[in-house]
């Protein structure tokens, strides 16, 4: 879990007595080292894959890494420890890195983010919401410096208020300093007669569908560069309910793209503004849809 971040005890332990609101994590090693050199020296996804694959933080087949599936997975386990609920990794909506353009990195970067696949948990009204996505992150956020291989989980509580726990997501020796720490840690119970600790699961809570989840979006799209334009993609998005919060133009005639930034959202009402606004004639194309996270929450 996070490599050798010391990240299971201290929730399951040290936090045992405050109440976790939301929990927000980079526990994948392999993608981040990807995303930053997509983002600090305009990197493909391939070619940044290539090289992690070459300073072992990624494997042969990087299928788990790269969409997702290993994230998702540690997100079950944090959410299970965090809110004492049953998750496992099939009730996480998952997406993973493969579709991250460069287009998106730079609109990140102007728009003052950075882009992360970001494992979120979270209570909502009695329910548990679990997803692993790509996300715009805030460069005043702390999880925006995390870099390279570093993972990172970022714990909101009522009591201890906002904590970070920051290190070493991939490679061999994190991972072997974190296994050897399970295998003391069995060694000492055998050697008292007792048990490890263990997780006290309440009966198995709701589960949030993402459509029912609320997040801020980035939206990119290639439109006409003519008078009312505007208009009708506005007219979209108010019909559905969902809110712009500020919008840009790069570039002009044939070349003019729009970036829209909402405020917050239910998915459903997004996913449904997007298909009307892939219907109208003068939009040529919706490109990339990504969560923002850390501003209205």
């Amino acid at each position: 879990m996070g490599g050798g971040i010391p990240v299971i005890r201290p929730l399951r332990e040290s936090l045992a007595g405050d109440r976790i609101r939301r929990i927000t994590g980079i526990v994948n090693g392999t993608t981040n080292y990807i995303l930053t050199r997509m983002t600090e020296e305009g990197s493909t996804v391939q070619d940044a894959l290539a090289e992690a694959q070459t300073l072992g933080y990624a494997e042969r087949d990087p299928t788990a890494d790269v969409e997702g599936y290993d994230a998702a997975a540690k997100a079950a386990i944090l959410a299970s420890i965090a809110f004492g609920a049953r998750v496992v990794a099939g009730d996480v909506y998952r997406e993973g890195i493969a579709e991250v353009t460069a287009n998106d990195i730079s609109s990140a970067r102007d728009l003052g983010y950075v882009v992360k696949l970001l494992a979120i948990a979270e209570e909502v009204e009695g329910d548990v919401a679990v997803r692993v996505h790509p996300a715009m992150v805030p460069n005043r956020h702390p999880l925006a410096a995390v870099r390279e291989s570093f993972n990172a989980v970022f714990i909101e509580g009522e009591a201890v208020g906002e904590l970070m726990l920051y290190g070493r997501g991939a490679g061999g020796d994190p991972t072997a300093s974190a296994v050897l720490g399970d295998l003391i840690d069995a060694a000492k119970n055998l050697a008292s007669g007792g048990r490890g600790a263990t997780i006290g699961l309440l009966a198995r809570r709701p589960i949030r569908p993402i459509d029912e989840v609320e997040s801020q979006f980035y939206l990119l799209m290639e439109a006409m560069d003519r008078p009312g334009v505007l208009a009708q993609i506005a007219s979209c998005f108010g019909r559905h309910g969902v809110s712009i919060k500020s919008m840009q133009q790069v570039g002009l005639g044939a070349d003019a793209r729009l970036i829209f930034v909402t405020h917050r959202a239910r998915e459903a009402d997004l996913r449904a503004t997007v298909h009307e606004v892939r219907e109208l004639e003068v939009v040529a194309r919706v490109g990339s849809v990504l969560r923002v996270v850390g501003e209205d929450e």
